[in-house]
């Protein structure tokens, strides 16, 4: 059961844990899912699945439909919910890369910043595996521009940029480990990052950014998909139809023939 409290809790800590939030049949297939994309595409490192290569996908869809996800961004963000981002940020045993501090806001061209983010777990999140980790109350400062962080390099981390260890004080980080179908959520203000995955075991975990319908993105042709609710005819996104499952295109999954 989701907590009457949520939006409370997250407004007071700007990140909260919401455990099984999917089955344990859907969390295996994002495990699952992941595999299939690093077959096939065997250039890219999982840690690089993004919007673009999920947006069309039909298993993603499905996984969008979740009621108790859409609870839970409905509890935050109101009715009339959109997907503005998804992204795979799996780290495979021994050499997953970090992320370095960052607030996921000042990537964003979200006007306004209204939007939350879920992270779902695929595989057990550990400090062993490199789970996520948050600094509380930072979700209260002002958001840094990109000119304003350092530029790290992507051959060694995942993202391109990242908070100075200067700016920040790291002391009160709070680890988010979780369970293959838990779920956390969290701000776009809050200053969060992650080590490296130097186990044994996956880390899999997708990020789902959703957004009121009166959020615009302001990036040409992005692609986003209206889940729950109604448009609004003055704030110009683009929403992108249900794709079409393909034999041999696609990764099969429960309920696979509802997208033909």
């Amino acid at each position: 059961m989701i907590s009457p409290d949520i939006k409370k809790e997250y407004d007071e800590k700007g990140f909260l844990i919401v455990r099984n939030a999917i089955d344990s049949e859907l969390a295996n297939e994002v495990k699952n899912h992941v595999l299939w994309l690093g077959e096939k595409y065997p250039d890219i490192r999982p840690e690089a699945f993004h919007h673009h290569l999920l947006i069309h996908d039909p298993f993603i869809h499905h996984l969008l439909k979740s009621d108790r996800l859409l609870k839970i961004v409905e509890k935050i963000i109101g009715p009339n919910i959109a997907l503005f981002g998804a992204h795979y940020i799996a780290k495979r045993p021994y050499d997953g890369k970090p992320v370095g501090w960052h607030q996921d806001g000042s990537y964003w061209p979200l006007e306004p910043m209204d939007v939350v983010s879920l992270w779902v777990a695929g595989t057990s999140s550990t400090v062993k595996n490199g789970c996520m980790r948050v600094i509380p109350g930072t979700q209260n400062k002002r958001l840094l521009k990109p000119s304003e962080m350092m530029q790290v390099d992507t051959e060694e981390y995942v993202l391109d940029l990242a908070i100075h260890p200067d700016q920040i004080d790291d002391s009160d980080a709070v680890d988010i480990e979780m369970e293959a179908g838990d779920v956390s959520v969290h701000n776009p203000f809050i200053i969060h990052g992650s080590n490296a995955n130097l186990s044994d075991q996956w880390r899999m975990g997708l990020t789902l950014r959703y957004i009121p319908t009166t959020t615009y993105v302001n990036r040409e042709h992005w692609e986003c998909i209206l889940l729950r609710g109604n448009a609004v005819d003055e704030i110009k996104n683009h929403y992108t139809d249900k794709p079409v499952f393909i034999d041999g295109e696609h990764m099969p999954f429960h309920g696979y023939e509802h997208y033909g």
